[in-house]
């Protein structure tokens, strides 16, 4: 009797096993769904025809794919030339932004620089609604004669990442044992060749998560720059909205380039996926 009991809760925690498994990965796929079928109308929309876009009911792939909109978006458009001033801009003021909040972040992290009320004052200004900002940095943009230029955004660009920035990458270097840099300035090394040397190579996986988070927040940035540039500086946001009037609307050539500004995020995204999860992780410890 106890045995056939045993293997009646036996197959009863067997089949609930397999049922809860099957629920999860229904909502898994559900999930996939919702999030993955507006990325997938945005390509499949890329190789349609026109007539195609505005149909109703909608035609959900393309009946006749071609490239059109892609060669149009990118040559008479002018995507070619957004798409390099948005390389620029992001590229530079990536670079910018992680250089400085490494500096700043490993100062806060290893000599408790402003304590810890500083670390959560550069959290706040992250917080601050672009919008009531976007005034007085027009004027002061004028001013200094800022507008439409690459170097305008880039400094913007920097300044507005740079809080999320060193926030991140401060409790990444919290979590990196002082005893081993201790123990090679004991050793001679000097501070910048620990922190070269030593402290950047065990971060990495913070820096790499930092380095995606700041490109892909300046790639995709669109209330400044629209209102930042005029006609010499064209990023790839701006460009898209361009596409779309009150009287009539080129979804093709937009979702082409929505496309092509999508790409460079993604290829970053897989090139650091190793360190990308454990990178967002460490960045969320406590003070």
């Amino acid at each position: 009797m106890n045995g056939t009991q045993t293997r009646s809760i036996t197959g009863r925690r067997r089949t609930q096993k397999i049922v809860w498994g099957v629920v999860r990965y229904l909502l898994i796929l559900v999930f996939l769904v919702f999030f993955l079928f507006p990325i997938l109308w945005i390509f499949f929309t890329s190789f349609k025809l026109p007539e195609e876009c505005t149909h109703s009911p909608p035609i959900y792939l393309p009946q006749h794919p071609h490239i059109n909109h892609y060669i149009r978006g990118l040559g008479v458009a002018g995507g070619a030339r957004a798409l390099r001033d948005s390389l620029i801009i992001s590229s530079s003021a990536t670079f910018l932004t992680v250089a400085i909040g490494a500096t700043v972040a490993y100062s806060m992290a290893r000599f408790n620089t402003g304590g810890a009320r500083l670390s959560r004052w550069f959290l706040a200004q992250r917080m601050m609604p672009p919008v009531i900002m976007i005034l007085p940095i027009f004027l002061l943009f004028r001013m200094v004669r800022l507008i439409d230029t690459h170097v305008g955004l880039i400094l913007l660009y920097t300044l507005l990442n740079l809080p999320l920035c060193v926030w991140m990458l401060r409790s990444y270097f919290i979590e990196i044992p002082a005893e081993i840099e201790e123990s090679a300035l004991v050793d001679g090394a000097s501070r910048m060749q620990v922190l070269r040397h030593i402290t950047l190579p065990l971060a990495a996986g913070g820096l790499s998560a930092t380095t995606v988070f700041v490109f892909i927040f300046s790639w995709t940035e669109f209330l400044f720059a629209l209102v930042l540039t005029r006609n010499r500086v064209l990023t790839l946001p701006v460009l898209v909205s361009r596409f779309f009037g009150v009287e009539t609307s080129e979804w093709g050539v937009a979702s082409a380039l929505a496309v092509v500004a999508t790409v460079p995020a993604v290829i970053l995204g897989l090139l650091v996926r190793r360190h990308f999860v454990r990178g967002i992780t460490m960045g969320a410890v406590k003070d």
